[in-house]
Formats: structure tokens, C-alpha cells, sequence
């Protein structure tokens, strides 16, 4: 599961830990002087690095650098403190998201200096690499006979063997580490208490963050969030039936919007289902990339969480039947944008997928953050899927190196439950981070209040960000409390204001 800024999220899972041994690995306060400087990629913002230490358990061993960005808050007089910003993954290079909220923010952004931060082994941080050169070969649908399910099973068991020999940094590479990174940022700036606003994995960080430093929360927004008591396998699972209800709605406007896909929701999803079978058979060719039956549902996926990408969706899907039926294709932006990215080699990529995994696979203990072990149980799951879920459920149900992963974690994960006050925003038909994930979280943050967008989305209060078409009534709740106000009195339903 990808998130909304780099195209790398899983949801994120809350691990469970005791408060107490949250409060031993209290970060070292710092005395670290900040130098300031030009930023990578011509990011309009100034940057440094934080030193942490790669082991809260031994602050005076080894460290790390956090890579951090700074738009200073240019209503002085009026200044709020600093709002830190996470876009989600695990794995999500950060660097330039706490700027890119400025469209939303509209006048409170000038109230905060806007920061933002490369985790822990992301981006511009300390590297760690899994030495396998590519990012993406384990994510991926297993398709429909088990010989590739069982060729996916080999690549993954490799790249968890790979990983194996970075037991020195990758158990290091956890959720609760970042959360200490993210007080560690705040402490180096000087600052008594952080702002944040995290979305997807995002949003469980912040989660996980207020449990470990609650007298440390200023105003926090906890966007698109998980079930802080599933697995990341459950969540994986979770995001099948909902994929297949956005595939549904999304099928519905197709047909209505001629695309000569079909002239029924049912004949357009039929289009889909036969297409996904044609590129079992023979993939298609698309210029000089190919989709399969592993890389379609992943392509798939990633369009169908957004409303906004409907026409896009459509489009894509007629370039691949075409392609198909063996006619020249100049794909769409959409589609080229995502045959790109499943094409990434090279040390980015496997920085990437080493750091995402890292959290997906250590966080939560023992084995492998409740994955379930070797690769049956995998099988079994994607055959009992395919009759409710015959684009979805092989993906959402894949095998993963978790299943192999050898790297034990040096602590367990964060029980969730609390009463700092944080603002919650939820999409109602998110299919990435699914609404009862939300509610869990919100009755186990007794403190919060609830934001609900009748959307089919992923990632709320960025959707101006992104180009989509914003929520005015979250903008406006999210707005008004980060600017001092108060949380709403009660949960709200943004439905009818919206329309």
C-alpha cells in the first residue's frame, strides 16, 4: 500500500509497547547547533541534519543524521511554534511535504515554521540499502497459478535474506525510532512542543508519538490512520474488499462517462476482469514496459484511491485494452507516471524498499511484526479471496519478506491508548486506510475528535496539495484549531457541508 506523497504507502501499523519502556529510551537532551543551508533539489526551504543516536537504548554509540527543512514562519508576531510534517510509506521521503501544505494551511501557514524531515535511512538522512537494486520486486500480485505465486515467494525470501545482513541498522529502523527522531527535531530547534501533521503511516506516527511524549503535543492532525490493534498483514488484507468497493463506484461513473469500456458498471468491471486475465496470458506492451498480472492490480490500485483520478483511471484502462488488442499506445500521464515508478532501480530504490520494510516487518514484535510465517498461509488466503475480491485479494493478500524476514526487533511495538487531545480526518470510502481503521484509532485516542469526508480518498486535508478538489469543511476544522483554536465539540461529518 502506497500513500499519497511518493507513491510508498502501507498504512502503517501501531505497534504495541508498554508506556514504560517508551519512557526509558527517552531522547538525550541536545546540544546539537544547527548549520543551515542550501537544500537538495532546489527545495525553496533551508536544511540541515539533527544527529541521533542509532540506538535510543545506547545514546553515547553510534549515530545517525535526520535530514531537515525549514520555511520559517513569516508572521512573526503571531508565531505558533513549529509544524513538523510526515507524507506517509513507511519509506516516504518528507523533505518537501511540510512546505507543500502551505495551499491548505492558506494563513496559518505563516504562524509556524514549516518543517519537514527525511526518516530515519529515507532520502537525504544516513543511507541503509539492502544491496538487492531494485525497490519494487516484492510488491506485487502473485496472479492466478501458484507457479508465480511461488516465483514471488523466492524473490521475497531473497530480499529478506538480503536485509538479514544489516542486523546491525535495519532493527534500528522502527516507528518508535522515528517518533524519538521527531523529539529529537524538536528538541535541536529549540522548541518545548511540536505541532505536527502526519498523513497514512503519517498519521499512525503521530499516533505513536503522542503515546510516547504526551506532555510534549501542541496541535496534532492525524490524517487517513489505522487500526492501532491489526497486524500490517491485516491491514494489507483490509485494503482488499475496500479496492474492490472503489473498483465498483469507479466502474459505475465509467460507464456513465463513455469510454467504450462497457455501458454498465457490471460490463466495464467485466473489461477489467478480462484484461487482467488477457495480461496473464500475454503481457501487454506498453512503448518499452510491460504489464502483467503481477504489475495491473498495482496499477490498479493505486488509481482507484483517489475519486478525483476516475477520468485517469479510465483512460488507463483503454490505453491497456488497446494495447491488448496489439494497436500503438502513447500511454497516459497516469499510466506512464506509475510504469516508471515500478521500473526504479538502483540505490534510491533500494534505500526505499530497505527502509520500508525495516518498519513493516520489525514493528510489533516477534515474529516479524505478525506476519505470518513461510508461505502457505499466503496461498491459502489469496485462493479464499479471489471469489469476492478477483482484481484485489491476490494483492492485498501477497506474500511479502516478511514472511522470511530474519531480523528479530530490539523492543516490541506501542499499545495505543490516551487522552491527548488531537484532531483526527478521515475519508469515508478510503481504500488504502479503511474508515473502521479510523474509528478504532479514535476510541483508543480518547482525547480526539473525528473529522469524516464523504470521499473516496486517500489523504484529506492534502487533496488541495495534490491538485484534487479540497474539503472545505476540513480544510476549515483542521485551519481553525491549528491556529489556536479549540477541537471541535464533537466529531463531525464534513457529508453535507461539502456538497
Amino acid at each position: 500500500m502506497w500513500g499519497p506523497a511518493a507513491a510508498t504507502d502501507s498504512g502503517g501499523v501501531l505497534m504495541n509497547l508498554t508506556l514504560a519502556a517508551a519512557l526509558s529510551l527517552t531522547p538525550p537532551a541536545s546540544h546539537e547547533t544547527l548549520t543551515w543551508g542550501p537544500c537538495p533539489q532546489d527545495l525553496a526551504a533551508e536544511c540541515a541534519k539533527v544527529t541521533v543516536p542509532l540506538d535510543y537504548g545506547d545514546p553515547a554509540g553510534r549515530t545517525i543524521q535526520i535530514a531537515i527543512s525549514r520555511v520559517r514562519a513569516s508572521d512573526a508576531k503571531h508565531r505558533r511554534g513549529v509544524l513538523l510534517a510526515n507524507p506517509g510509506g513507511p519509506g516516504g521521503p518528507g523533505l518537501a511535504f511540510a512546505a507543500s501544505l502551505s495551499p491548505a494551511m492558506k494563513q496559518v501557514a505563516a504562524q509556524y515554521d514549516l518543517i519537514g524531515f527525511d526518516p530515519r535511512f529515507i532520502g537525504d538522512s544516513t543511507p541503509i540499502t539492502c544491496g538487492t537494486g531494485s525497490g519494487q520486486v516484492w510488491q506485487g500480485s502473485p496472479g492466478f497459478e501458484r507457479a508465480g505465486f511461488e516465483q514471488a515467494a523466492r524473490q521475497v525470501r531473497d530480499i529478506a535474506k538480503r536485509c538479514g545482513a544489516r542486523a546491525d541498522v535495519l532493527p534500528h529502523a522502527t516507528t518508535r525510532n522515528v517518533a524519538r527522531d521527531m523529539d529529537s527535531i524538536r528538541e535541536a530547534l529549540g522548541e518545548p512542543k511540536l505541532s505536527y501533521y502526519g498523513v497514512s503511516y503519517g498519521a499512525d506516527l503521530g499516533a505513536v508519538y503522542t503515546q510516547l511524549f504526551p506532555d510534549r503535543v501542541d496541535r496534532f492532525v492525524l490524517d487517513s490512520s489505522t487500526d492501532p490493534d491489526a497486524t500490517q498483514y491485516e491491514l494489507f488484507q483490509r485494503t482488499g474488499p475496500r479496492s474492490e468497493a472503489g473498483l465498483d463506484e469507479w466502474a459505475a461513473w465509467t460507464a456513465k462517462h463513455g469510454y467504450g469500456l462497457g455501458g454498465t458498471g457490471a460490463q466495464v468491471r467485466a473489461t477489467v476482469t478480462r484484461l487482467l486475465e488477457r495480461a496473464a496470458r500475454e503481457p501487454i506492451r506498453v512503448g518499452d514496459a510491460t504489464v502483467d498480472e503481477h504489475r495491473l492490480p498495482l496499477v490498479l490500485s493505486q488509481l482507484i484511491q483517489q475519486q478525483d483520478e476516475n477520468d485517469a483511471l479510465a483512460r488507463t484502462v483503454r490505453d491497456l485494452v488497446d494495447a491488448a488488442d496489439g494497436k500503438k499506445v502513447t500511454p497516459d500521464p497516469a499510466l506512464a507516471r506509475m510504469l516508471q515508478l515500478l521500473s526504479m532501480k538502483g540505490p534510491v530504490a533500494d534505500r526505499w524498499m530497505a527502509g520500508q520494510l525495516a518498519v513493516l516487518c520489525d514493528d510489533g514484535g516477534w515474529p516479524a511484526g505478525g506476519w505470518p510465517r513461510g508461505q502457505e498461509r499466503y496461498w491459502h488466503d489469496i485462493q479464499r479471496s479471489r471469489a469476492t475480491q478477483p482484481v484485489f485479494g491476490a494483492l492485498a493478500n501477497a506474500i511479502t519478506p516478511c514472511a522470511y524476514w530474519p531480523l528479530r526487533p530490539r523492543e516490541s511495538g506501542t499499545r495505543i491508548g490516551n487522552r491527548v487531545p488531537v484532531l483526527m480526518v478521515q475519508a469515508r470510502r478510503d481504500v488504502n486506510t479503511v474508515y473502521d481503521g479510523a474509528l478504532a484509532l479514535h476510541r483508543k485516542l480518547a482525547g480526539s475528535r473525528l473529522v469524516t469526508a464523504d470521499l473516496r480518498a486517500h489523504g484529506v486535508y492534502t487533496r488541495r496539495a495534490e491538485g484534487y478538489e479540497p474539503s472545505l469543511c476540513a480544510e476549515r476544522l483542521v485551519n481553525s484549531y491549528l491556529a489556536g483554536g479549540p477541537l471541535p465539540a464533537k466529531d463531525v461529518d464534513c457529508g453535507k457541508e461539502d456538497k
